[in-house]
């Protein structure tokens, strides 16, 4: 699914792409993408001659300030996908939702799934529309996160261990299975630790690994492999995939000390690590 770095690619995408622009119509081929405004007319109504000022992101979520002063959140889900397009261009057969500019243009949002959605929501509302972004942890990306803040942030969780630490969003936001993985060889670390056996140097190490992986992913687009599919706002796959070290390595070596990259399923997920430099 996409993580934080796909989903910050989207949204530098859209902020190029669409802040400026007018809403000529909109079209809702699956009534579902819009349940929460009630139907598809309500939808549209509150988005067709606004003009799209922002585009931000909280967590996984995008969200556009429309000039009338309301916000337009979209949430792609685990499958689904944005793209901008001509009209002439055929639809995906899985598209959901069509916003047409008034100077040319489309943005599709599509989901075979059919999980993917947006709503309008006016500002004082979205925390109850969407409570869960009340509790939302670090996000490296959007903002500069202090050592003295992460370490904080970890030492408050002395009892967890540090995968399922880094995959909860009150923690850290929007990272998945293959960044956690990313970030955990990197800093030399094994999913299983507990936090209150780091010490001040795994900490540093955990420390620039999260900022450093999550930008350097940022910046190659996202990763884009058969278990992680992305492509951006014009359909290109992202780069990353070509600097990963252990996520879908196993039976490989480790490209930091030659010995075997391990692969461990719990609870249904999916860990890739090296026992030998991950300590």
């Amino acid at each position: 699914m996409p993580e934080l770095p796909e989903i910050e690619t989207l949204r530098r995408g859209l902020e190029r792409e669409t802040v400026g622009r007018r809403v000529k119509s909109v079209e809702v081929p699956v009534a579902k993408a819009v349940h929460r405004n009630g139907s598809r007319k309500a939808f549209q109504s509150r988005v067709e001659g606004t003009k799209i000022k922002t585009v931000d992101r909280r967590g996984s979520l995008l969200v556009f300030t429309l000039d009338s002063g309301e916000l337009m959140v979209v949430d792609i889900g685990a499958t689904g996908g944005l793209l901008r397009a001509a009209p002439k261009d055929d639809p995906a057969k899985d598209t959901m939702l069509v916003m047409s500019f008034t100077q040319g243009g489309q943005l599709r949002m599509a989901d075979p799934e059919h999980e993917a959605e947006a709503f309008v929501v006016t500002a004082d509302l979205l925390a109850e529309e969407v409570p869960e972004l009340a509790n939302l942890g670090l996000d490296p990306v959007a903002r500069p996160v202090s050592w003295t803040a992460f370490a904080q942030a970890l030492v408050a969780r002395r009892t967890e261990k540090l995968k399922a630490l880094l995959l909860d969003p009150t923690f850290v936001v929007g990272l998945g299975g293959l960044y956690a993985d990313e970030i955990l060889h990197d800093a030399g670390l094994r999913p299983d630790r507990e936090v209150s056996t780091l010490s001040t140097m795994e900490i540093r190490r955990l420390y620039r690994s999260l900022v450093e992986i999550l930008h350097e992913a940022t910046k190659h687009h996202g990763t884009s492999i058969d278990e992680h599919l992305f492509t951006d706002l014009h359909g290109k796959a992202g780069a990353f995939q070509e600097e990963l070290q252990v996520w879908g390595r196993d039976g490989e070596p480790c490209r930091r000390c030659r010995q075997t990259v391990t692969k461990l399923r719990s609870g249904g997920r999916l860990t890739y690590w090296c026992p030998s430099c991950q300590v």
